[in-house]
């Protein structure tokens, strides 16, 4: 039988995946959205349907693997995740408000790790020894080079469809690079559901282990990927429409050829860091994509002031978790 605190994490969880999902949902259809290759309300089913669809492929749970020893077990108790996910939630919910394409993946680690570490403190250990340095150096330094790639495969991609399709009547190319994005937003939406809903499968197995119902050894049970890639699916379903405004326009405006560039990047990168168990933000990994097409245009075509606005938003997203769930921890220990 489970504990009242376990359900309660649980539960928590699948909230923050299908939050995760209406919150990351602009990621996938931005740009298939600007471009009116796809209705709203189109374009989510189309992203939803692909999310879910990676269950059947991503079957190695790396991602989750590298998330759930973020913190070291014997500093993982139900109350550090908890108060984790309080926080993440919190925070997810706040950048939504306002519009702020944050990253989720980089708020449930922050949250993660700041109630581990939290709790070291506590009973009187290392604060820095609570959390796995490797695994977290790892995920700080992809918020600088998940961006980078993504923005670098972009401007690639695009210069070589440029040069393929230079002799191309604007019509007929047109034509074609609307379908395309069709394509490349499904492979974009495959990838993010890949990546993101194992993060929250990572949290769920430590909660459960922690909860004293599995081994840190056991495999993943089921029910548990099937669970997290239909919340995250059916969070996509609810969109994100404040978001979907800032990554499908206030960057720089997109046509479907450079929809395609930026879509198929940000796939191609999400694909590469899962291949390597490395937990990479969605958003900031389409938003360097988008840069890289705007890029190539002209450098004058970005919006500088936006993505400024933006990159604080990425740099204070695990510092500002840490410390919300820092201080649920503390709260929950000393008060309840």
């Amino acid at each position: 039988m489970l504990t009242t605190l376990l359900v309660i994490v649980i539960i928590l969880a699948i909230a923050f995946d299908y939050i995760n999902g209406f919150h990351d949902a602009a990621n996938s259809i931005a740009t298939i959205v600007s471009t009116k290759v796809l209705s709203p309300f189109q374009a989510v089913l189309w992203a939803a349907a692909f999310n879910f669809a990676a269950y059947f492929y991503f079957t190695d749970h790396k991602v989750a693997n590298t998330v759930a020893k973020t913190v070291l077990e014997e500093y993982i108790t139900l109350e550090v995740i908890f108060a984790g996910l309080m926080a993440a939630i919190g925070w997810n919910l706040f950048t939504w408000y306002y519009g702020v394409p944050s990253s989720s993946s980089h708020t449930l680690i922050g949250g993660f790790a700041g109630a581990g570490m939290t709790h070291a403190f506590i009973l009187g250990d290392g604060v820095i020894g609570a959390i796995n340095l490797n695994a977290t150096l790892t995920i700080i330094s992809f918020i600088v080079l998940a961006p980078l790639i993504g923005m670098v495969i972009a401007i690639t991609i695009t210069l070589v469809i440029i040069n393929i399709s230079r002799r191309a009547k604007p019509s007929v190319a047109e034509w074609w690079f609307r379908k395309l994005q069709l394509v490349s937003s499904a492979a974009l939406s495959f990838a993010h559901g890949g990546n993101d809903a194992q993060k929250v499968m990572g949290i769920i197995f430590v909660a459960m282990v922690a909860g004293g119902y599995l081994q840190s050894g056991d495999p993943m049970p089921e029910w548990i990927p099937l669970t997290c890639y239909s919340a995250i699916a059916l969070g996509t379903m609810s969109g994100g429409w404040k978001i979907v405004k800032t990554m499908g326009t206030k960057i720089t405006k997109v046509n479907a050829l450079e929809g395609v560039g930026a879509e198929t990047a940000g796939a191609l990168t999400l694909g590469i860091t899962e291949h390597f168990g490395i937990p990479v933000s969605t958003t900031h990994t389409i938003t360097g994509s988008i840069i890289g097409v705007g890029v190539v245009k002209r450098v004058s075509a970005v919006r500088w002031g936006v993505t400024i606005s933006l990159l604080w938003a990425w740099v204070l997203t695990i510092p500002v978790s840490a410390i919300l769930a820092g201080a649920m921890y503390t709260m929950i220990h000393y008060i309840f």
